[in-house]
């Protein structure tokens, strides 16, 4: 089996690279080998490779940069895909793409389920929301995964950044009514793999858009709590920590106050769930250096 990767060193794809390897051969595409904002490598490429699967783990991910650069968002985000599905359509194979919580404007008193309208709140949302509907419209095989939050222990992420600051300042104000499920890369691969080996055995639920998260919910300030839970543990020094509302923290980009995602469609459809976020962070934890 011959799967094409789309980014090489993001949090998704390196995990994904860790656990894929016995699929078959991989073959990854980082910036330099495929550059999304540029349409015609895109074709160049899956047909030089025509592999058996794409996986889409490239993304523009800056959010706030994504407010001064629309065009490139867009490019990369919503272009981009639509191009990869129409490839995976001409070689009859599925495209597996990745999306997020932002497409939502947080607005909703319960988690997200995948039925519910999206209303993305600025570009990062609206471009990625503009990737899913391309995909749909090219009526090939595909997943959407939409997650959210999600760290790992390489890359520029909120654990790595926690972990950091925690050690370097005596006090931290952070965040606490912006709440979701943070999801550690690892698991986002685990569940791929899953999902690649039911459809494999002939065992695949429906082709579309499926919510994958962590279970449970915690805020970004209950997320920081128990990363210094944790670094106390390790008898390493650690920050109070101070829970501020988002209106005290403006950014170029709102930022949903409900990030919450329903997976239970993924777990009845593809038989695929995921541990509560307080495991798979203590897994990713053990990971690390």
């Amino acid at each position: 089996m011959r799967i094409l990767i789309s980014g090489q060193h993001g949090q998704v794809s390196r995990e994904l690279q860790r656990r894929l390897g016995g699929l078959g051969e991989l073959i990854v595409l980082g910036r330099d080998q495929l550059d999304l904002a540029q349409p015609e490598q895109i074709h160049r490429h899956v047909q030089k490779v025509r592999p058996d699967l794409i996986i889409n783990a490239a993304a523009h991910t800056a959010v706030d940069q994504a407010e001064s650069e629309p065009g490139l968002a867009f490019a990369i985000n919503a272009t981009a895909p639509g191009i990869l599905a129409r490839e995976a359509r001409e070689l009859d194979i599925p495209l597996i793409h990745y999306s997020t919580d932002y497409v939502f404007d947080g607005g909703k008193a319960a988690p997200y389920n995948e039925d519910d309208a999206p209303n993305p709140l600025g570009v990062y949302g609206k471009s990625k929301l503009a990737g899913e509907q391309a995909i749909t419209e090219v009526q090939g095989q595909h997943l959407i995964l939409r997650t959210s939050w999600v760290y790992s222990t390489h890359g520029r992420n909120f654990l790595l950044t926690m972990q950091r600051l925690l050690q370097e300042k005596p006090e931290l104000r952070i965040v606490a009514d912006q709440i979701g499920a943070p999801t550690w890369a690892g698991t986002i691969a685990s569940s791929t793999l899953a999902l690649i080996e039911r459809w494999q055995a002939g065992q695949a639920g429906a082709w579309g858009t499926y919510h994958l998260t962590a279970q449970g919910e915690t805020s970004w300030f209950g997320f920081a709590q128990a990363i210094g839970d944790a670094l106390r543990a390790q008898g390493k020094p650690c920050a109070n920590l101070l829970p501020i509302p988002s209106s005290d923290y403006p950014t170029p980009a709102a930022r949903p106050l409900n990030s919450r995602l329903d997976c239970t469609r993924l777990q009845r459809e593809w038989g695929v769930s995921q541990p509560d976020w307080q495991t798979a962070l203590r897994e990713c934890l053990a990971e690390q250096p």
